[in-house]
C-alpha cells in the first residue's frame, strides 16, 4: 500500500487523522523496517504518529511484522527484562549484581541491547554489557544480530531527536521466548496500555515503577503483574527492608557505571537482592516479594 496513506492518516491534524487497522499497521512497519519508504517519511510518520497518538491496536499489528524479522534464540528458565534503549543517565545499572545474587535459584536473566537512540542520551545496556564480564545467568541479545532491520533505524530515530513508538515497541521483543517478562513504567497511565499490548506475549507481566523507566526498583515504587487478564498491585518500598540507598540526580559516566558494579557498597549489594527478590515473585518462584528477600538472605 502507498506508504503516503498512513502519513496522511497521522499526519493532518484532529479531523482529518484516524487510526490504522491492525493489518495497515503490520504493512506500515513492514515498509519501514525494510526501509522501501524514504528517511522523510518515516521520520514524518513516527512523528505523526506519536501526536496523533498511538492505539493498542496500531502497536500489536506493528509487533507482529517485527516478530517476523526477529531471529529467536530459546532460554529456557528465564526473565525478559524490557529496558529502554535510550539508558540510565543518572544512576548505574543493577541487574550485573541482581544476576549473581540469582546464580542458586537458576534463573536467567534476558537483556537486549544497541546503539543509544532518543532521547534521554544515556549509558545503554550496550554499553555495560559489552564492557563488562557478565555472569552465566545473563543472556545479552544485541539488535544488529538479532533485529537487524529495527537497527538499520537508529541513524534516522537519531536525526528526528525524539520518542516515538518505537521506544515502546522495542521493549519487549520476547527474544528468547520467555515465559515471563517485567518492564518499566514512568507513569500509572501507560499501564493499561502496556497490558494490552504486550500481556497476552507471556505467562505473567509485570510493570514496575523503575528507575529511570528501566525494571529495576531504586526507591519506593509500584509494582503490578498481570496474569489471566487481571492486574494486581503491590508497593514495595526499600527501607521496609531495611534498605537506605541514595539513588543519584546527577549525570553519570560509563566509567562510574563500571566501578560501582565492580565495587558495589552494602546498600547497593542490598538492593540488588531485593531487585532479585521482585524477579524471584514474578517468575513464580516464591509467593511475596518478601518470601523471596528472606529466601535469598536465607
Amino acid at each position: 500500500m502507498d506508504f503516503h496513506k498512513y502519513i496522511h492518516a497521522v499526519g493532518t491534524g484532529r479531523k482529518g487523522n484516524r487510526d490504522l487497522s491492525f493489518e495497515e499497521s503490520e504493512d506500515m512497519m513492514r515498509q519501514i523496517l525494510d526501509q522501501s519508504v524514504h528517511s522523510e517519511q518515516i521520520a514524518a510518520f513516527l512523528l505523526g504518529w506519536r501526536l496523533k497518538p498511538e492505539t493498542t491496536t496500531e502497536f500489536r499489528g506493528a509487533i507482529a511484522m517485527c516478530d517476523s524479522y526477529i531471529t529467536h534464540q530459546k532460554v529456557d528458565n528465564s526473565i525478559e527484562l524490557g529496558y529502554p534503549f535510550d539508558g540510565k543517565a543518572n544512576n548505574p545499572y543493577i541487574f550485573p549484581l541482581v544476576a549473581k545474587v540469582l546464580e542458586e535459584s537458576g534463573l536467567n536473566l534476558v537483556v537486549v541491547g544497541d546503539e543509544l537512540t532518543p532521547a534521554k542520551g544515556g549509558i545503554t545496556i550496550k554499553d555495560i554489557c559489552t564492557n563488562s564480564v557478565l555472569g552465566d545467568n545473563i543472556h545479552y541479545f544485541d539488535r544488529e544480530k538479532y533485529f537487524n532491520a529495527l537497527h538499520k533505524l537508529t541513524e534516522v530515530r537519531m536525526r528526528l531527536g525524539l520518542r516515538t513508538g518505537f521506544n515502546t515497541i522495542e521493549k519487549l521483543p520476547r527474544i528468547a521466548q520467555s515465559d515471563y517478562a517485567i518492564t518499566g513504567i514512568f507513569h500509572k497511565p501507560y499501564l493499561k496500555k502496556y497490558v494490552e499490548i504486550f500481556s497476552d506475549r507471556y505467562k505473567r507481566l509485570a510493570l514496575i515503577q523503575g528507575n529511570e523507566g528501566t525494571p529495576e526498583l531504586f526507591s519506593k515504587g509500584r509494582l503490578w503483574i498481570s496474569n489471566d487478564g487481571a492486574v494486581e498491585e503491590f508497593i514495595i518500598d526499600p527501607e521496609y527492608y531495611g534498605i537506605h540507598y541514595n539513588k543519584s540526580w546527577e549525570s553519570i559516566t560509563l566509567e562510574e557505571s563500571l566501578k560501582q558494579l565492580a565495587d558495589p557498597s552494602q546498600e547497593y549489594r542490598k538492593l540488588a537482592v531485593l531487585n532479585a527478590a521482585v524477579y524471584l515473585f514474578v517468575t513464580n518462584k516464591a509467593s511475596s516479594v518478601d518470601e523471596a528477600f528472606d529466601m535469598l538472605n536465607g
